[in-house]
């Protein structure tokens, strides 16, 4: 299947830096979003992060110029093109939310797209049920994703042998390397990173080392580029709470009990870099 046209739907950080990625690749893409003012705003955002990389040297304008012309604004889901041969769900991490966006979504695109999620922890499986499993699978790209060169594709029971090929050789084509994982609460990159963010709260709560003190343990004694509690601060609490909520349920453990303090700091919205307080300030 030669994948040409893809549908991002979700504009937020993730969604805006898939279609920056695919773009600057030679890709057409639609920017799906709930109305016109967060469409244009998705797409001002993706322009400001392109003149950085021209800024930095990483691009040329007119290679900026010829990415922008490829991105298309769309307002509305079921204005979603029927001939997306790919389509990426971007939006927050509730998987009620993304399973209202694939039932709508199966109804209006061609029967032999490929469905995709960006899920950082839901099951790829029960994402599926019911819409084209075969062709539905886990593109799980990393924040910043202009920048990071991971792409974690996740298998659900029922992606067939194909679909995961397709979308193997479509992340080289973007420049990134493809990691081919199974369906399991959390994956590999949050099953493990998660657990450690939120030991790294308990130690705060439980008041073993400041914040500044548990993150330069971190990155001084195990060459992290960044402590847990500001990673924790730059994904955001309330995504890492939904995460380890998905992990504690998904596996039944209770080792991957969210930390009482990571619940309190959520519910004060004290989210991290994106409200300006979290275990810093900003």
């Amino acid at each position: 299947m030669n994948i040409r046209n893809v549908s991002v739907v979700g504009g937020g950080t993730m969604g805006n830096g898939i279609a920056h990625v695919f773009a600057l690749n030679g890709f057409s893409v639609n920017l799906v979003e709930l109305n016109e003012e967060l469409a244009q705003k998705a797409i001002k955002n993706i322009s400001l992060n392109m003149d950085r990389q021209v800024k930095k040297g990483i691009i040329a304008e007119s290679k900026k110029a010829e990415a922008m012309i490829k991105i298309t604004a769309i307002s509305g889901i079921e204005n979603t093109p029927e001939e997306s041969d790919l389509v990426i769900e971007a939006i927050y991490e509730n998987k009620e939310a993304k399973n209202n966006i694939f039932n709508k979504l199966s109804n209006i695109i061609k029967s032999n797209s490929i469905f995709a999620s960006n899920t950082s922890s839901i099951s790829i499986t029960e994402l599926a049920r019911g819409i084209r499993s075969d062709k539905f699978i886990g593109m799980h790209f990393m924040n910043p994703v202009p920048v990071m060169q991971l792409v974690e594709i996740i298998r659900g029971y029922s992606t067939s042998d194909e679909t995961f090929q397709v979308i193997k050789d479509l992340t080289l084509k973007l420049n990134k390397i493809p990691v081919e994982v199974f369906d399991y609460p959390g994956f590999i990159s949050n099953r493990i990173l998660m657990p450690m963010i939120n030991e790294a709260v308990f130690a705060l709560m439980e008041g073993v080392a400041s914040a500044e003190s548990i993150d330069n343990v971190m990155k001084l004694g195990m060459n992290h580029p960044m402590g847990p509690l500001s990673l924790a601060d730059f994904i955001g609490l309330d995504v890492c709470l939904a995460i380890m909520e998905v992990l504690h349920s998904g596996f039944n453990d209770s080792k991957y009990r969210p930390c009482p303090l990571l619940k309190k700091m959520v519910a004060a919205n004290k989210l991290g870099k994106k409200t300006g307080e979290g275990f810093f300030k900003y």
